[in-house]
């Protein structure tokens, strides 16, 4: 335990405790008083309403569309299921960066859209709610259809035979047993909506702002430390709050259901309803998801040959550093595809070995402080990556942890994010561990690390692959911390991006496209790998 705690208690309670304090203190003393002041103020105001009315619209919005396909890959078994979980799990894993890339091309200037019907949906609010329900898609699927796969259809069959409609059936046994899933998979969405900040910077230009945005706006454009502190306080405070409900949902989960062997529980369609159900998830699926994705792909070739046809010119523009007479990057923006999988793959062995002991830990030990613990664990998915970014600037300037200059800074502002990943791909498969096995080799004279290489490690391989896999493609596309902490001559993909999206030009933005659609394939790669070695569907992720 003690190496997860120096960890976070390091590299981010650290850095967020010391930009809150820069902010809120004056001459040493707190000014408590700024805390008033700024959400006092029109515009504060208009950000907190914006970032709470667009979450649960979002939220809302994701659930109507996604309990369908929970239902389908629960219940039907089908040609290409694996395939297709797999595929909806893409944009998950996706940098926001690429996301907000991908509906730029079918929704902005320039777009499919504006091809076809001369309309455009970027800098509109319908742009946001959709992409967030593209990237949040396969957590209903994942967190729902994962639980409601395992629930055994015989109890809602034997309400039926005693005179429920199919209706009420569902009403009243499965629905109550699914509450706690869709409870935790709603405020999973609403948490990652919540804290959106790529896929509004991108897409709702500068008409809508969530607090992240306003994060980032108030911290690195107008240097306004009180108002970026306050704020960073608020999200916090939202932020513990469905943590901790979450967590009281989970538990509910675990405790209350006894559950059975999904593939006892999927069949093929019957009848046209069923057929009818599977096809309006596929075309879902084909419009929601494959769409956009293809269109990235598309632009990213489009005009490249200089004909009007199709060319590899944005990709061969990615060798030079001033291609165009741009002077956006010091180094051939192609550099950056190195970095990333060099950054992703030093903050993925942290995140295992950081995430292993932090899960190891939680399953040898109980009580209210380790189920905290727990839940602090996943605070680096919501508090502010923009405000862990800047306070390691301001943190970590001095002896013995100099680290401005260093490339570990990057790696140790990803591997925050993958941490709360390996922890929750882990703790599962740790605790159906028997434990009579570990007492039985202690007997035999093996020490506890022993045990742990003789026992565990063989039981969890696959798990930890899993999260090896989860954790490299979430660092890989870590994008609000890195852009304040990655140097100008070694960009991460994400930043690269940005940059690139943040200069006119079409150069400029095919190869934006060009680079999403390389950080696409990469991440898309990662998550089929894991889809051939995941062996348990019922996991939050």
């Amino acid at each position: 335990m003690s190496v997860p705690v120096a960890f976070f208690g390091l590299f981010f309670a650290y850095p967020v405790t010391a930009i809150v304090g820069r902010g809120l203190k004056a001459g040493g003393d707190w000014q408590f008083g700024r805390i008033g002041d700024v959400l006092a103020r029109p515009d504060i105001l208009d950000v907190l309403w914006f970032t709470t009315w667009q979450a649960l619209a979002s939220t809302a919005l994701t659930l109507l569309i996604a309990l369908p396909g929970a239902y389908v890959f629960a219940r039907f078994d089908f040609p290409g299921k694996q395939l297709l979980r797999a595929v909806v799990t893409v944009p998950f894993v996706l940098p926001t960066v690429v996301v907000g890339t991908a509906f730029l091309a079918l929704l902005g200037r320039g777009g499919l859209l504006d091809e076809l019907w001369g309309a455009r949906l970027d800098t509109t609010v319908w742009a946001i709610l959709l992409a967030h329900v593209f990237f949040n898609y396969a957590v209903v699927v994942r967190t729902v259809g994962g639980l409601w796969s395992q629930l055994d259809p015989r109890q809602e069959e034997a309400a039926r035979v005693l005179g429920a409609g199919r209706f009420a059936a569902f009403r009243r046994v499965t629905l109550p047993a699914l509450g706690p899933a869709v409870a935790a998979a709603a405020l999973m969405v609403f948490l990652f909506t919540f804290t959106s900040f790529g896929v509004v910077q991108i897409l709702g230009g500068p008409a809508y702002s969530t607090l992240e945005v306003e994060i980032y706006r108030q911290t690195a454009q107008l240097l306004d430390l009180p108002t970026a502190a306050v704020l960073t306080l608020v999200q916090f405070a939202a932020v513990g709050a469905i943590l901790a409900v979450h967590a009281v949902t989970v538990r509910r989960r675990e405790r209350a259901l006894k559950l059975v062997d999904p593939d006892r529980t999927s069949r093929r369609p019957r009848g046209p309803g069923q057929w009818a159900l599977l096809g309006g998830v596929l075309l879902t699926a084909l419009l929601l998801i494959l769409l956009p994705l293809g269109v990235l792909v598309e632009r990213s070739f489009d005009g490249a040959s200089g004909s009007g046809g199709y060319g590899f010119g944005y990709y061969r523009a990615l060798q030079s550093a001033g291609s165009g007479g741009s002077s956006t990057f010091l180094v051939p923006p192609l550099e950056a595809v190195g970095n990333s999988l060099r950054y992703a793959l030093v903050a993925t062995l942290i995140a295992l070995v950081v995430g292993g002991l932090a899960a190891a830990a939680l399953t040898r030990r109980a009580g209210r402080l380790v189920r905290g613990f727990d839940a602090l664990l996943m605070l680096p998915l919501g508090v502010s990556a923009v405000t862990v970014g800047f306070g390691f600037l301001i943190t970590l300037d001095e002896p013995p942890l100099d680290l401005r200059t260093s490339w570990i800074l990057v790696p140790l502002a990803q591997a925050l994010v993958g941490v709360p990943f390996v922890v929750r791909t882990m703790l599962p498969v740790l605790r159906a561990v028997d434990d009579r096995l570990r007492e039985a080799a202690a007997v035999l004279g093996a020490s506890p690390l022993r045990a742990w290489r003789e026992v565990d490690l063989p039981l969890v391989r696959r798990a930890v692959l899993v999260a090896a896999g989860f954790a490299f493609a979430v660092s890989l596309g870590e994008f609000g911390a890195t852009v304040f902490i990655a140097r100008p001559d070694n960009p991460t993909l994400p930043v690269a991006v940005a940059r690139l999206l943040g200069r006119s030009g079409e150069l400029n933005y095919g190869q934006a496209m060009a680079l999403s659609t390389i950080l696409m394939l990469v991440c898309a790669v990662s998550l089929l790998l894991l889809e051939r070695i995941r062996t348990d569907r019922s996991g939050e992720f």
